[in-house]
């Protein structure tokens, strides 16, 4: 059973830890989360957590002592009752991006610590602090800014939690997902379809109804390569040339894509002046 502890001034964000696939997993046993408010490990009436920053500047900048405190009892409580290894998890935007890569690493520790925080960030030496004595992982959930790092911790427990044994049902479910390491991880997964057959004058491909699994898998497969190349042409370019098959270099080359002259026929693919041909 993986353990998750996260430690936050606004205990209340966390709740949708509770719902969906994280809180099956909760109740199944399968994840072990614990959300501790960080004002428990502040000593004056007004539960100061923050104050202005040294050299000046805007905002203000999580103490010191609180965390320290938190991070301290949250390790010593998780070694008492059988954690081990744990791993430090600070949401930032200036950390690394966040990707499936990283989830799939982070589903095969068994303690996650999470420290999401708000106003300017924590104070610097917390995390050199911690990082003497743990692996510690700064992660960006994307190119913006939030409020705090709450939302974050929910999207990486999201994404870790549905890669643990036995969370999702179908244990298959997850091996096609965008960005799922393997052949396809370059590419985005294409449109899908259920019944009925045919809402508001809209029906459904064809080929999803003729039966033949090997003209459906490639009418998958160049629907990726088609969302992928409107969507994010960077995965298509950072992609391995061994990843595309014969039949998946015939559609790049309609939807506008070229091999590198000087590596052909298996060099990497970039686009041609004028994008997608329609």
């Amino acid at each position: 059973m993986m353990r998750l502890d996260v430690v936050t001034i606004f205990p209340e964000y966390l709740e949708p830890l509770n719902v969906s696939l994280v809180g099956k997993a909760r109740a199944r046993g399968q994840l072990n989360v614990q959300v501790h408010d960080l004002r428990s490990w502040t000593h004056d009436r007004h539960n100061t957590v923050d104050d202005t920053p040294y050299g000046g500047g805007p905002g203000m900048v999580m103490k010191t002592e609180p965390w320290g405190e938190a991070l301290d009892e949250v390790l010593a409580d998780g070694y008492e009752t059988g954690s081990h290894a744990p791993v430090l998890v600070v949401p930032t935007p200036s950390g690394r991006p966040f990707t499936q890569e990283l989830a799939v690493q982070l589903s095969e520790c068994p303690w996650l610590i999470f420290t999401p925080a708000r106003y300017e960030g924590i104070d610097r030496r917390v995390v050199d602090e911690y990082a003497t004595r743990m692996p510690v992982h700064e992660v960006s959930i994307g190119d913006y800014v939030l409020a705090g790092g709450e939302a974050a911790v929910l999207v990486v427990t999201e994404a870790v939690a549905r890669l643990l044994p036995g969370v999702l049902g179908n244990a298959e479910s997850h091996r096609d997902d965008s960005f799922a390491p393997g052949a396809m991880a370059s590419l985005l997964e294409g449109p899908v379809h259920t019944k009925p057959p045919v809402w508001r004058d809209r029906g459904i491909p064809e080929v999803l109804l003729s039966g033949h699994h090997g003209k459906i898998a490639r009418w998958r497969r160049d629907e990726a390569l088609k969302r992928t190349t409107a969507n994010r042409p960077d995965l298509i370019e950072r992609c391995e040339p061994g990843a595309f098959d014969k039949k998946d270099r015939e559609m790049l080359s309609i939807l506008g894509w070229e091999p590198d002259p000087e590596g052909e026929p298996h060099g990497r693919f970039w686009r041609r002046t004028g994008g997608v041909e329609e």
